[in-house]
């Protein structure tokens, strides 16, 4: 996509792996520092030995010092669980709910959602409970519609968990701390444990918005709702870092039961441990370069720079589709994924029943056949029935981005005028 790759994360991995470098290269003081603190606290101290099973104890640490100055509350090390990106920290933790001898275990899941989870639910045969978010209200999450679901799935499965993505993926929202607050509200009256899936925490784009953590809320909340447990999930692929080959992840586990939670590291323990690579990248974003030190200007001002330009992308492309006829988007508020909804004439409709395919599906693979583009179609993440979506990512850079659009209109026109 472009993206320039932050300069000190890259610095500190090219110190890692190849210590040499250390007393040779011109490099800030801050970024050799850090390499060096790496490497002491790797077993052997290098990069190529096996870690901890659930993470490097220091890099550990500075996690829930990132965690502490963010939400204001005590974090405690021992909670932090390194991964090879936040997905294997969810299956980790989603897998806990495969143990229930009399009846399905079944875990709430937003719908459109991503689909590790559908996929994760149904590879631990767990039962899928999906609740639809309101398209209507920004994505928005009304707890009446979650009583709904939870009241629906009764006779299938006993419900056990709850899984909410903010910012979110595919739909591009972010919740408002009301929002969370009557979610917790929920997931206490029904016993749920909350899966926070927040990989997307730096990128939040309106001005009057910003990122809340669960954990933050619930603790502000007070007892009893400080005491719910809670998994809280971070990704070195989002942000403003971009580094998903990396696989660096870390999640927290908050008021989880310390049998459980032994258990837990134990069965982790059978992985060996994540990437040493990865967990140093999880560093450098729990421990930024600080005001002061050599780096800090130079990652400020990437940093910055990538989140303003994503901001101006999502704007571009909530105002390009919804310039389109028959596109209706939401202001992508977060995240890095348009999710406009569009209508398919009822000629293009029978034409993909011929073909066997869902309506979004034959949209996409023709729109991929006659431009290039590739979306993925709203019926991969779930949809309310009888109307169409796709996701799209903002991350072309912004000349690219407008090309990509002005090409998806002359599409579209012309897909309405074959199919009309």
């Amino acid at each position: 996509m472009g993206q320039t790759p932050i300069t000190f994360i890259r610095q500190v991995l090219a110190l890692v792996i190849y210590p040499d470098l250390i007393s040779c290269i011109n490099v800030p003081d801050d970024v050799k520092k850090r390499a060096q603190d790496i490497l002491n606290a790797c077993g052997g101290k290098s990069a190529g030995a096996y870690t901890g099973s659930h993470g490097i104890d220091m890099i550990r640490k500075n996690v829930a010092n990132y965690i502490k100055n963010r939400d204001g509350y005590d974090s405690d090390f021992n909670n932090i669980c390194l991964s090879g990106g936040a997905s294997a920290a969810i299956k980790y933790v989603m897998e806990l709910f495969c143990n229930n001898p009399c009846k399905k275990s079944g875990v709430m899941i937003p719908i459109p959602q991503y689909p590790l989870y559908s996929a994760s639910i149904a590879q631990f045969g767990l039962e899928p409970v999906g609740y639809y978010l309101d398209e209507d209200n920004n994505w928005a999450l009304d707890v009446s519609e979650l009583q709904r679901a939870i009241k629906e799935a009764e006779s299938r499965c006993q419900v056990r968990a709850i899984v909410v993505i903010n910012p979110g993926n595919p739909t591009g929202s972010v919740l408002s701390p009301d929002n969370v607050k009557t979610i917790i509200k929920f997931a206490k009256e029904h016993n749920l444990f909350i899966f926070a899936d927040e990989v997307y925490q730096d990128n939040v784009y309106p001005s009057d918005m910003k990122f809340v953590s669960f954990k933050k809320v619930m603790m502000e909340m007070g007892s009893p709702f400080s005491e719910m447990e809670v998994a809280s999930f971070m990704s070195l692929s989002k942000g403003y870092m971009g580094e998903c080959g990396l696989r660096g992840g870390w999640m927290e586990l908050v008021n989880m039961d310390k049998d459980v939670q032994a258990h837990l590291f134990k069965a982790i323990s059978s992985n060996l441990c994540p990437t040493s690579l990865g967990q140093a990248g999880m560093d450098c974003v729990a421990k930024p370069p600080a005001p002061g030190e050599p780096s800090h200007e130079r990652w400020l001002g990437e940093k910055s720079a990538v989140l303003a330009s994503l901001k101006s992308r999502a704007k571009l492309a909530a105002d390009a589709f919804n310039a389109m006829p028959g596109f209706k988007c939401n202001e992508v508020r977060g995240a890095m994924y348009a999710f406009p909804r569009f209508e398919i004439p009822k000629k293009a409709i029978e034409e993909a029943k011929k073909q066997n395919k869902a309506a979004d599906v034959f949209y996409a693979f023709k729109l991929l056949e006659e431009t290039g583009i590739c979306v993925v179609a709203g019926s991969g993440f779930g949809q309310k029935p009888g109307t169409y979506h796709f996701r799209t990512t903002i991350l072309p850079q912004p000349k690219l981005l407008k090309e990509m659009l002005d090409i998806f209109k002359n599409f579209q026109e012309k897909f309405l005028k074959e199919f009309s």
